[in-house]
């Protein structure tokens, strides 16, 4: 075996870890596969015969990727939209796939990635490394040109935001009930089921992209979301389950077939505390659904 050989063969082996960490910076499945097309690049340029530890390396590159991609994007973002959805991973309920259910392995919800998204990109990258992945404050500290002191303040900061993220109930199959009993008040109209089945203080998220403005929104409240669900009763028609970031949620097409939304839910207590939904057309067509016709 060549020297280029063994390299993809090292590179193909932490391929899945790679994107993981992407995927948890970022929250882009696309994004995470190009950050990690750009750490092969960069290995391919690179002497790395005297580098030990190969995985820490791959790592550390991709981490710095990631960061100047989240400080490229918060110099794009000079008026951030109110709502926005990061990019979920949509797998079917029955039979996973090892390379999906690593990106969204130990609970990385899309309420998680949401309050990720909140974070200044150091304070991102620190808490991704250090808390997902065990990497040392020694070794983030360089990557984002702090002190370890400073990265582990960094950490800690981002550490209190996300306590806040909404936690799950670890059954799925009860997630799955709740979700079912939302879609089938929702397809027949039933006000009061739908109040059942809600958290008095849950939330709605409605990502729609950048056009039309003001179409994306949130919405709080039992009784403001289940008007707003009643909306859904023509649309749930053509809704089918799935898991979105490994919870239970629900893909909605339009009459020919093209995916209109993506549902991600968060139940907690038996109640839904938490709807997120990407409908933004241009980020809906970068996903992969076609695991869904499985």
């Amino acid at each position: 075996m060549d020297e280029r050989d063994w390299l993809t063969e090292r590179f193909e082996a932490n391929r899945a870890h790679l994107r993981a960490v992407a995927y948890r910076m970022l929250g882009s499945v696309s994004d995470a596969d190009d950050a990690v097309q750009e750490t092969w690049l960069r290995l391919s340029r690179s002497e790395v015969s005297d580098v030990e530890n190969l995985r820490g390396w791959l790592t550390t590159v991709t981490a710095r990727v990631c960061l100047n991609m989240l400080r490229s994007r918060q110099l794009r973002r000079e008026d951030p939209l109110a709502v926005h959805v990061p990019e979920p991973v949509v797998s079917r309920e029955a039979g996973g796939d090892p390379e999906q259910d690593a990106l969204t392995a130990d609970s990385v919800g899309l309420a998680l990635l949401i309050v990720l998204e909140t974070l200044a990109p150091a304070e991102r990258l620190a808490f991704v490394l250090h808390d997902m992945f065990a990497v040392s404050f020694e070794e983030i500290g360089p990557i984002v040109g702090r002190s370890a002191t400073a990265a582990r303040q960094l950490a800690s900061r981002a550490r209190r935001r996300v306590q806040g993220a909404a936690v799950p109930d670890a059954d799925l199959k009860v997630q799955r009930h709740v979700v079912d009993a939302f879609l089938k008040a929702a397809r027949g109209g039933d006000f009061q089921a739908l109040l059942q089945v809600l958290d008095p203080d849950v939330v709605l998220r409605t990502d729609r992209g950048e056009i039309p403005a003001g179409v994306s929104r949130v919405i709080r409240g039992a009784s403001e979301v289940a008007q707003q669900a009643l909306l859904f009763a023509t649309r749930g028609r053509f809704a089918r389950p799935a898991l979105v970031n490994g919870a239970a949620g629900i893909v909605v097409f339009d009459e020919s077939g093209r995916a209109f939304s993506v549902l991600g839910f968060i139940v907690a207590r038996g109640r839904i505390v938490e709807i997120d939904i990407l409908a933004d057309p241009r980020r809906l067509s970068r996903l992969d659904l076609s695991v869904l016709d499985e």
